[in-house]
């Protein structure tokens, strides 16, 4: 099979990163002990993920007309990520993400930056990717109107559409049933259950649950793969990871269980290295992962 054709419409932000020992509580100060910058946001993340498992990817957002939109163009390029859809907003800064790595795990704050201009006029200006893409994927670091504009011109087409609900916010329900898949790790799908009935969702809903796994549901029963016994040394991107990777399976034609698989490999691969972007694997580091370590599935 050829290569899947995704879209991604979302975030592009730069990952200002810090490690320590312990989070600070309110008011107290910590000496940090690692520093660095990495390219991220959550729709840039995904895009890397599905292009280096072999998708033509294609990113629709915004970044600003500062040294970080420049460099994140420049990774982004690098990445053989098609960015036709990538404009800079004159006078406007970059998104960012402030990340603190402490304790084996993560605490971000994002400033939306120049994601705010990728809006619902920009995305329809994009109608006909999206109608010959695969796969289209978006998040929430962008205007909501903007993915409920998405969701709407992938039905339009007849385009599979995945909804990656993060951050966590109040979602129509009109969005939701417009959606293929629905991907939200355990706090967002806390964060569902208070807005719609779930249960008329499942057949969409791919719950990511890090350490304990990933939740899909098949004829209204939930199905759980197992997480894989691996070293985290940074869970940035592990998400992001998993959605590009799906997507990415989706695109192939695979059925939702062998997608889970894939991603879920995909997922524990990433969390190897530091960086969101830097441990997401190729197809054949998953496909060898997956050969030496089987399908966990409880």
């Amino acid at each position: 099979m050829g290569k899947p054709i995704i879209t991604v419409v979302g975030s592009i932000n730069m990952d200002l990163v810090v490690t320590a020992a312990k989070r600070p509580e309110a008011g107290e100060t910590l000496l940090g002990e690692k520093f660095y910058t990495s390219p991220g946001g959550k729709g840039a993340n995904q895009a890397v993920a599905a292009a280096r498992l072999g998708a033509e990817v294609h990113m629709i957002g915004r970044v600003g007309d500062d040294e970080f939109g420049s460099d994140l163009l420049k990774f982004l390029e690098k990445e053989n990520i098609l960015l036709n859809g990538v404009e800079p907003v004159t006078g406007s800064a970059s998104g960012v993400a402030m990340i603190t790595l402490a304790e084996g795990d993560n605490s971000i704050i994002v400033y939306q930056g120049a994601n705010k201009e990728t809006t619902r006029d920009y995305v329809r200006n994009f109608e006909s990717l999206i109608a010959k893409s695969d796969v289209v994927i978006t998040q929430l670091e962008i205007p909501i109107e903007s993915v409920e504009e998405t969701a709407r011109l992938c039905q339009k087409h007849q385009t599979k559409f995945i909804l990656n609900p993060a951050p966590a916010a109040d979602l129509l329900v009109d969005l939701l049933m417009k959606t293929d898949f629905i991907t939200p790790n355990h706090s967002e799908r806390e964060t569902l259950s208070k807005q719609v009935d779930l249960n008329k969702l499942l057949d969409k809903l791919i719950i990511t649950e890090g350490k304990d796994g990933v939740v899909y549901f098949e004829n209204e029963a939930p199905r759980r793969i197992l997480s894989h016994s691996v070293t985290a040394v940074d869970t940035t991107g592990a998400g992001d990871t998993f959605n590009g990777a799906f997507a990415y399976a989706i695109g192939i034609k695979k059925d939702v269980e062998t997608a889970c698989h894939f991603a879920n490999a995909a997922a524990a691969l990433s969390v190897q290295k530091l960086g969101a972007q830097a441990g997401m694997p190729t197809k054949e580091e998953v496909n060898e992962f997956l050969r030496n370590n089987g399908k966990n599935k409880s």
